[in-house]
């Protein structure tokens, strides 16, 4: 088995990961959640949202190929999704709600918050266009500071304030709506 390493494509992946997961963007959340219930366990929903995340990336392919559709027409999706969460990062509009969790256990924190629909979407749209260990590594790059944020969220949110979080949303949006439009751009070619 040969490995295709490049660390623009890891750096390029974990960029759109970081963008999708807006870990940053959730600490008014995390925070909330951790207010309501108390203690979040971040070493177990880490662990669960990498899991989802992997197990995606290999088996999401072969569930699309079950129900008829191939991986370009998913990244084609995938990119109208990550255009849409670019604009509510933007914007600060929220196009999509979720009900209110009603605890801080595996499900609202590992899925949907960071393994949500927009990140796996995002998992296979990449696949469509670089390698998979790559995207691996991305991952992994990813759910470690998904921990560390997780894990120190009250003093991340003291430390950057409010505005510092806008800013960092809106700056990580721009960059999603580009990758977005890339993705659309390299994959709708390949459907005519």
């Amino acid at each position: 088995m040969e490995f295709h390493f490049d660390l623009r494509e890891i750096a390029t992946a974990s960029m759109v990961l970081f963008a999708v997961i807006d870990i940053l963007g959730s600490i008014p959340i995390i925070i909330g959640l951790r207010k309501k219930v108390g203690h979040i366990q971040s070493e177990k929903a880490s662990v669960v949202a990498a899991v989802i995340m992997v197990a995606f990336l290999f088996l999401g392919e072969e569930i699309l190929n079950l129900i008829g559709i191939d991986v370009n027409s998913f990244a084609v999706a995938g990119a109208f999704i990550i255009f849409f969460l670019a604009i509510e990062m933007i914007l600060g509009i929220q196009l999509y709600k979720d009900d209110e969790p009603e605890s801080a256990s595996i499900v609202p924190i590992a899925f949907p918050l960071i393994a949500g629909a927009g990140t796996l979407t995002s998992l296979l749209s990449l696949r469509a266009e670089y390698f998979v260990e790559n995207i691996i590594i991305a991952i992994v790059v990813n759910i470690v500071f998904v921990f560390i944020v997780l894990k120190s969220s009250v003093k991340i949110e003291n430390m950057l304030g409010k505005n510092g979080v806008n800013v960092i949303r809106k700056v990580f949006g721009v960059i999603l709506m580009a990758i977005a439009v890339k993705l659309f751009a390299a994959n709708i070619n390949e459907l005519f």
